[in-house]
């Protein structure tokens, strides 16, 4: 028997940065965000020799154990640790024997949630092999905790919730709570938006836990920069929400342009030189707006490109060395199957 599970990574339009606390704690956040065609896929085979074996394919990494009722988390494979620790504690407990295999579509610390949407496709591959009863605010909030209070990995709540429900998603974050809006788009505005959108890979990958972990500390100290720029991007996710339920195509890439601008003063090393060079090139070609994707410092770029200025801007962005990616935006969340 295989069991397989696959989620989809996403991109966030609007709100980031507002689902992290203490800001979402004390103010509640509010994030839009959609998974697109990339993904993060996990296979787990049952073993009986005892053993533990696991395989991140996309890092070149593979780890064999002893079957054990808890695994030693010390920097190797850390998530797949996480997640079977939990798994056994909660659910079974006793030790399983079986071979975990990983795979993402993106490059780590890319900004699409990459780590979080293989926390979910892990939980998702466990939950079909046990038939666990978690629904998908249960397999999302149980990831959050994982990552973040099991592991101690700095970050918000987002990704979790994106790669477990997938689509798009109007997003309100609470200390008690979350609650994940589906939105109801028509097909035509997806076209569009679609046609319009660009995503560009920087060629660069970052640590998002430094910066996420300067952007708590920033609200922490309740310094004032800070909590303002989340308030703007809170009510850029509102923007963002009504522009495209609505068709409002033109306002699209300023509301991205108002959210970059607050984006950066939320912490130190959200943008740089680099990041700011392919905005200005993109926004001069064409682009009426963008952002990076995730918590910032390189990955992932997005740009809206209205009419037909996609094709200059794509042109723009081949000095810098990068990459244009074709994607869709996806309906499903995490799925799994049995063969």
């Amino acid at each position: 028997m295989i069991i397989r599970a696959k989620a989809p990574l996403r991109i966030g339009l609007a709100g980031g940065g507002t689902d992290v606390s203490p800001y979402s704690d004390l103010y509640g956040g509010a994030i839009l965000n959609a998974t697109v065609s990339y993904y993060a896929s996990a296979t787990i085979e049952p073993r009986t020799d005892g053993k533990i074996v696991l395989i991140a394919r996309d890092l070149g990494k593979t780890l064999s154990l002893d079957s054990q009722k808890e695994l030693l988390i010390n920097g190797e494979l850390d998530l797949m640790k996480g997640v079977y620790n939990s798994i056994i504690k909660k659910f079974t407990n006793k030790a399983l024997s079986f071979t975990l295999t990983t795979y993402s579509d993106v490059p780590k610390g890319s900004g699409m949630g990459g780590s979080s949407t293989i926390t979910v496709a892990i939980l998702g591959a466990f939950v079909e092999w046990l038939n666990l009863p978690l629904g998908e605010y249960d397999i999302a909030q149980l990831a959050y905790e994982i990552e973040r209070i099991d592991l101690k990995m700095a970050g918000g709540k987002q990704d979790q919730y994106a790669a477990t429900f997938g689509g798009f998603n109007f997003m309100e974050f609470y200390a008690d709570k979350v609650i994940v809006n589906p939105l109801r788009i028509r097909q035509e505005y997806l076209n569009e938006l679609e046609f319009n959108m660009i995503l560009y890979y920087t060629g660069t990958s970052r640590l998002s836990a430094k910066i996420i972990e300067k952007q708590s500390s920033e609200f922490k100290k309740k310094k004032n920069k800070s909590v303002e720029a989340a308030h703007k991007l809170k009510e850029q996710a509102i923007k963002m929400k009504e522009a495209i339920l609505t068709g409002q195509f033109n306002n699209i890439g300023e509301i991205l342009d108002f959210g970059w601008h607050y984006k950066k003063q939320m912490a130190p090393g959200i943008s740089n030189e680099i990041i700011d060079s392919i905005y200005d090139a993109a926004k001069k070609a064409g682009a009426t707006g963008g952002k990076i994707s995730g918590a910032g410092g390189g990955g992932f770029m997005i740009f809206y490109c209205p009419n037909n200025t996609r094709y200059e801007v794509i042109e723009s962005l081949h000095q810098f060395g990068g990459e244009v990616r074709n994607f869709n935006f996806t309906h499903q969340g995490m799925t799994s199957w049995k063969i």
